[in-house]
């Protein structure tokens, strides 16, 4: 019981570590990647599309994306919808593909994503002791109900910690890789 209660509290932990990877995968940095854009949504006929599902997105020179949608009439919803966006890039448009000139960053810009990676990584912390609140809560029902004994219930607790030590640690090591990608010049 207390067993695939931790198991699930590993796979909630283990998705909270992945949103928080995707979140900083779309945080500019000088160079140019596909992921910068994927998440972008562009109204397709009504309906708001992840741009990775309406084009073909990449990165041919270290500075440059290039966007070719797969239906040609899509190309000015992509072009609006990325001037929309935070990115804060400006697209030219030839009539077949969308080029995004990614410029390099100033050292405040490059501070300001610093403080929005740290706030990210809090937000994952956030989620963490969520998760680690409400496995306690229920092993102590658990508990409560005689399903478990006090030692059980104790060591539970103290597994649980252990989970929450290590993914605290991931989260702290992917926030750092992310700060050190986004300093350098």
């Amino acid at each position: 019981m207390i067993s695939d209660l931790m198991r699930e509290t590993k796979g909630r932990m283990k998705k909270s570590l992945q949103a928080l990877e995707m979140d900083l995968r779309a945080i500019r940095t000088g160079r140019a990647s596909p992921a910068l854009v994927e998440r972008v949504m562009v109204e397709y006929y009504g309906t708001p599309t992840p741009l990775n599902q309406l084009a073909v997105i990449s990165a041919p020179e270290p500075q440059l994306l290039t966007i070719r949608p797969y239906d040609p009439s899509s190309l000015e919803n992509i072009e609006r919808a990325i001037l929309k966006s935070d990115l804060g890039l400006t697209p030219s448009n030839d009539g077949k593909i969308i080029r995004l000139v990614i410029p390099s960053l100033t050292e405040e810009r490059r501070k300001e994503l610093v403080r929005l990676v740290q706030r990210r990584v809090e937000e994952a912390k956030i989620a963490l002791r969520n998760i680690r609140r409400e496995t306690l809560d229920d092993l102590r029902d658990f508990e409560k109900e005689k399903l478990i004994s006090e030692d059980d219930f104790y060591r539970g607790r103290d597994d649980l910690q252990d989970l929450i030590d290590e993914y605290g640690k991931k989260v702290d090591e992917v926030g750092e890789r992310k700060e050190h990608e986004v300093m350098q010049v």
